[in-house]
């Protein structure tokens, strides 16, 4: 085989493999808008980043591989790489990545909440003494203030039968 014809194989190749990447790197955004509630603006923002990242993945894959020229068996690649890995491993990677992450997550907010348990019984504590002096020193503020009324009322007294 020439040469020539081994570099298009090797960039038919490679046109499938960035249709398979680029298929591959959406399905993580796919994956996090299952874990977090998103938004459509969010949405919206996601997906215009990806489509910048990969018109650049694109473009630098035809520059490097192709001198920049557009081959159309270049996007016949890519569009059989993204289809052959929708029909073989989206779903069943989405469904598994999706519920691998939740789990780990939920396992590190349990050890979190047990780690963590102490320090709510000792904030619940600190927050039972501090409520409780305040109440107390709401009493000892009443207090004074009856005893320095009635100190003024007697001063009152005294300075107008002089």
């Amino acid at each position: 085989m020439s040469q020539d014809i081994v570099q298009e194989v090797i960039f038919f190749l490679h046109s499938i493999l960035m249709g398979l990447v680029i298929t591959f790197a959406y399905d993580w955004i796919l994956i996090l808008r299952e874990l977090f509630a998103h938004g459509r603006f969010l949405m919206s923002v996601e997906d215009f980043i990806y489509w910048f990242m990969c018109g650049i993945s694109v473009f630098y894959v035809l520059y490097r591989e192709n001198n920049g020229v557009l081959r159309w068996f270049a996007v016949l690649g890519a569009a059989l790489g993204m289809l052959s890995y929708k029909l073989t491993i989206k779903n069943r990677f989405i469904n598994i990545m999706s519920t691998c992450i939740h789990k780990i997550m939920w396992f590190i907010f349990r050890v979190i909440q047990v780690v963590l348990k102490p320090l709510k019984c000792l904030f619940s504590a600190a927050r039972r003494c501090v409520r409780f002096t305040g109440r107390k020193l709401k009493n000892v503020k009443e207090f004074i203030k009856k005893r320095l009324t009635a100190c003024m009322k007697t001063i009152r007294i005294v300075l107008s039968k002089q």
